[in-house]
C-alpha cells in the first residue's frame, strides 16, 4: 500500500496518506460504505450520475460540521443528475444523529469506518488517525475523475465556489 508523507497537516503537523491517490482523468475506484440504516453503498449505486464527493475527518468536529452543512445547502441546486456523498469514518448512527439535528435533504452521509475501502483506494486515509483526508471530487457519470481538491491543513475548509463552479462547468 503507498504512503504519502507530508501531503497534509494537523495543526502544521506533517500527517500520512494511505492508498493510492486519485488524480484528474482516472477511473474511481468501487467502494463500500455504510448508509445511516447500515445498508451497503457501492458506486453501482450512483450508475449515470455526476458525484461530488466530500470526504470529513468527522462530523463531530466545527470545521467538518460547517463544511456538510455548506454543502447540504448547495447540493440541492445542483440538478437532479447529481448526488452529493459526505463521506467520513464516524459510525453510521452519528452520521444518522448528526444528519437529523441539522436537517439533512440535500446530501447522503456514508460511512467509511467498517473496511476503510474508499480512504485506501482514493489515498485518503490518515494513517495516524484513522480518519479520512479533507477532499472534494467530482465523478462525472461514466465514473471517471473530473475535478479534486485536497485541503493541505485538515482543519481548513475547502474553497467551496472553486467546487461548485467545476461542478456546474462538468454537468452543464
Amino acid at each position: 500500500m503507498t504512503e504519502r508523507k507530508d501531503v497534509i497537516t494537523f495543526q502544521g503537523n506533517p500527517l500520512t496518506l494511505v492508498g493510492n491517490p486519485l488524480t484528474v482523468g482516472d477511473k474511481a475506484p468501487d467502494f463500500k460504505l455504510l448508509d445511516n440504516g447500515l445498508g451497503e453503498k457501492t458506486m453501482a449505486d450512483y450508475k449515470g450520475k455526476t458525484l461530488v464527493v466530500v470526504t470529513v475527518p468527522s462530523l463531530d468536529t466545527a470545521v467538518c460540521d460547517l463544511e456538510a452543512r455548506r454543502f447540504n445547502n448547495e447540493a440541492g441546486n445542483l440538478g437532479d443528475d447529481v448526488r452529493t456523498l459526505v463521506v467520513s469514518m464516524d459510525l453510521p448512527f452519528a452520521q444518522k444523529r448528526w444528519s437529523d439535528a441539522v436537517g439533512v435533504e440535500a446530501l447522503e452521509t456514508l460511512s467509511d469506518h467498517r473496511e476503510a475501502s474508499l480512504g485506501e483506494g482514493w489515498g485518503l486515509l490518515i494513517k495516524e488517525l484513522r480518519l479520512l483526508a479533507r477532499t472534494i471530487y467530482i465523478v462525472d457519470a461514466e465514473g471517471v475523475v473530473r475535478y479534486e481538491q485536497l485541503v493541505s491543513e485538515v482543519t481548513e475548509e475547502p474553497d467551496y465556489e472553486a467546487v461548485l463552479n467545476a461542478v456546474r462547468k462538468i454537468t452543464s
